[in-house]
């Protein structure tokens, strides 16, 4: 199993998120029990261009610091939606023998949506920890809403939506 932490960056991690206190301390314990389990982390990094205040080089490109990733832990760097989109990430998640992907971050309406896809249509196995993505408001729904219903409705055949207690153990956590 790999845990694909998505777009965890400083210029997206915000109080305005749903459930932010949650979606922040699930992600973290999930980055630090895949840690001490000897379960494989890779970070996947937006880049939105020069001036965006998400682009390499800028302080919101950073991952946060709570979980900033270790020596040895792979960083791949997207420019589209989904993950999948970085040839040498897509390449790199071809090759392991083991195709479950717990997948965590943000925002569930666009990179998480586009990465769960991209990942079930290449016949990987993937994981939703409850409480482990997040968006904001939009033009349409509200944050709760839009969080649930990619989780309970749009992704309900394409993954393995898990408690979080369910996700620890998954991770070697007893």
């Amino acid at each position: 199993m790999i845990l694909l932490v998505i777009d965890m960056q400083k210029a997206l991690v915000d109080e305005d998120l749903y459930a932010y206190e949650t979606f922040l301390d699930r992600t973290v314990r999930l980055v630090r029990a895949a840690r001490k389990n000897g379960v494989e982390v890779i970070f996947v990094q937006h880049d939105a261009g020069p001036g965006s205040g998400l682009g390499a080089g800028d302080e919101g490109f950073e991952i946060i610091d709570e979980i900033r990733p270790e020596a040895g832990e792979k960083v791949f760097v997207k420019t589209i939606n989904s993950c999948f989109g970085n040839k040498e990430l897509k390449a790199y998640l071809k090759k392991q023998e083991d195709k479950r992907l717990m997948i965590v971050g943000l925002q569930t309406n666009y990179c998480i949506d586009a990465s769960v896809k991209s990942a079930f249509e290449r016949g990987f196995d993937v994981i939703i920890p409850e409480g482990t993505n997040s968006t904001f408001d939009n033009d349409y729904m509200d944050a709760e809403t839009t969080v649930r219903y990619y989780n309970e409705d749009v992704w309900e055949e394409l993954v393995d939506a898990v408690s979080f207690e369910e996700a620890l153990e998954l991770l070697g956590e007893r």
